[in-house]
C-alpha cells in the first residue's frame, strides 16, 4: 500500500505566515498600550502601513477580536477594547488554576540545566528592572512562566493560558513601573522552591504571585480609568 502513497516532506522550520506577523505585532502594540483601549483601527491602513494585502490583517484582526482585544464592528471602525476588569479576574482565575500544576509538576522533574535556564531569565529581567525596559521586563516574565509549562511536561498549557490572558497582560503591563521588584522577587521564590523540588511550595508561591492582580487593579483603575469598560461598574 505504501508504494501508491505520495506525501510532501514535513516542513521542519515553517516560516511564519504573513498573518501570523501582523497579528504578533499588533498582539504586542496593544499589550504595551502603544495602540490603547478605545484606539480605531482600519484595515485599509494597517495594510497600508505593513506593506500587505488586507487580507491578513483581516485575519489578524479577528484572533485579536477572540482573544478579546478588538471589537470589530460592522459598518464601523474596529476598536481596540477597553480593559474588563471581569475579563482579568477570569484569566487570573485560569492562569492560577493551570500554573499550580504546571509548576508542581516542574519541581518534580526539572533538571540543573533547565533550572540554570530560569536562573538566567531571572537575571535578565533583573537587568532590564535596573535600566527600566519594561517592554524585555514583560517578555521575559511570560518566557519565564511559559518555560516553566512547557517544563513541566504539560507544554500545551501555555496556548491556553496566552488565549485568555489578554485583558490581564496589560494591567499587568501597566503595573510594571511599581511592581516589578515584587513580581522579580515572586519569581525568585518559585525558583527557590523549583530548585528544592518542593512542588507545594512552588504552587503555593505561584498563587500569592498571580493574585497580586486582585490588589493592584483597583490602583491601576484609578490612574488608568478611561482604559476600563465602564458597564462593569
Amino acid at each position: 500500500m505504501t508504494d501508491h502513497m505520495q506525501l510532501r516532506a514535513v516542513e521542519v522550520m515553517r516560516a511564519p505566515s504573513v498573518t501570523e506577523l501582523v497579528f504578533e505585532q499588533l498582539y504586542h502594540q496593544v499589550v504595551e498600550l502603544v495602540l490603547p483601549p478605545g484606539t480605531k483601527l482600519s484595515e485599509v491602513e494597517v495594510a497600508k502601513m505593513m506593506g500587505v494585502s488586507r487580507q491578513p490583517v483581516r485575519d489578524a484582526f479577528y484572533r485579536l477580536s477572540q482573544l478579546g482585544f478588538l471589537l470589530i464592528r460592522p459598518q464601523r471602525a474596529t476598536v481596540v477594547s477597553r480593559i474588563s476588569e471581569r475579563g482579568v479576574m477570569q484569566a487570573r482565575f485560569i492562569r492560577t488554576a493551570v500554573e499550580m500544576e504546571t509548576v508542581r509538576a516542574a519541581a518534580e522533574r526539572l533538571s540543573d540545566a533547565q533550572m540554570g535556564v530560569l536562573d538566567r531569565l531571572i537575571e535578565q529581567q533583573q537587568a532590564a528592572m535596573e535600566v527600566g525596559d519594561k517592554v524585555l521586563f514583560h517578555a521575559l516574565d511570560d518566557d519565564f512562566h511559559k518555560h516553566i509549562c512547557d517544563m513541566s511536561g504539560h507544554d500545551f498549557a501555555w496556548a491556553l493560558i496566552r488565549d485568555s490572558k489578554a485583558h490581564m497582560d496589560r494591567v499587568r503591563y501597566l503595573s510594571l513601573s511599581f511592581g516589578a521588584p515584587i513580581a522579580l522577587e515572586d519569581h525568585k521564590r518559585i525558583m527557590a522552591a523549583l530548585r528544592a523540588h518542593d512542588g507545594d511550595q512552588a504552587a503555593t508561591v505561584m498563587r500569592e504571585h498571580l493574585s497580586r492582580i486582585k490588589a493592584i487593579i483597583g490602583r491601576i483603575r484609578e490612574s488608568y480609568g478611561s482604559y476600563f469598560a465602564e458597564d462593569e461598574r
